[in-house]
């Protein structure tokens, strides 16, 4: 007859044996630690270093994540300037046409170097075909800018109001640009009038001008 056996474990005796090797262990050497402490131990070693991996590696993510979605705010705003440029292409392509003409019709107006006595000749003409008397017509130092010059002239007529005021409009529809500055009208003792003027006249440089002021204001920089 067969007898059959129902092997029983003692859980209680377990837990008191497991219990046991946790008591007593020295932490300067866990070494010499039971095999379930230094097993646990382990398990608790490795848990904590993935943990902390873990937590590193999102970090360092989180960061290379906003840094990508603050370069896609930017490329987004980069990308809308120039379709906008894009669009208006051709409106900017008249308008920089449309510049380009008015400084040719600018540059124009403005002697050369060798036409510079034709234009003070003018202005002295102006003066004479107005029957106005010139005390003074004394030109000054000519300062040079970076594309043109300007010439000061310090003139002094006298006249009837109405030919200085003829003169002053003449003077404003000469073929170049010629200002009036610093206008100063008195009035003479015998009925007549004295205007005082700085006029200026400006001329374009020559290309050895140009290149000598570039000259002057890279060494000045």
């Amino acid at each position: 007859m067969a007898t059959s056996l129902n092997p029983s474990f003692d859980f209680a005796a377990i837990q008191q044996k497991l219990a046991s090797q946790f008591r007593d262990l020295d932490p300067k050497d866990p070494s010499l630690w039971p095999s379930a402490p230094r097993y646990a131990l382990f398990v608790f070693a490795a848990v904590a270093i993935v943990v902390v991996l873990w937590f590193t590696w999102l970090t360092g993510s989180q960061e290379a994540l906003q840094q990508e979605q603050d370069k896609e705010v930017k490329l987004r705003e980069d990308y809308k300037t120039k379709l906008t440029k894009a669009v208006n292409l051709d409106v900017l392509k008249k308008q920089r046409e449309q510049v380009q003409q008015y400084v040719t019709q600018l540059e124009k107006q403005l002697p050369s170097k060798a036409e510079m006595d034709a234009l003070l000749s003018d202005i002295n003409q102006a003066g004479l075909g107005r029957s106005l008397q010139f005390e003074l017509f004394r030109p000054g130092q000519v300062a040079v800018k970076e594309y043109y010059a300007e010439l000061p002239i310090t003139i002094r007529v006298t006249g009837k109001y109405h030919d200085i005021g003829s003169f002053a409009s003449d003077i404003a529809n000469l073929s170049r640009i010629v200002t009036l500055n610093n206008l100063a009208l008195g009035p003479r003792q015998d009925g007549t009038l004295t205007l005082d003027a700085t006029a200026k006249t400006f001329r374009y440089l020559d290309p050895d001008e140009v290149q000598a002021q570039r000259k002057a204001t890279g060494a000045k920089k």
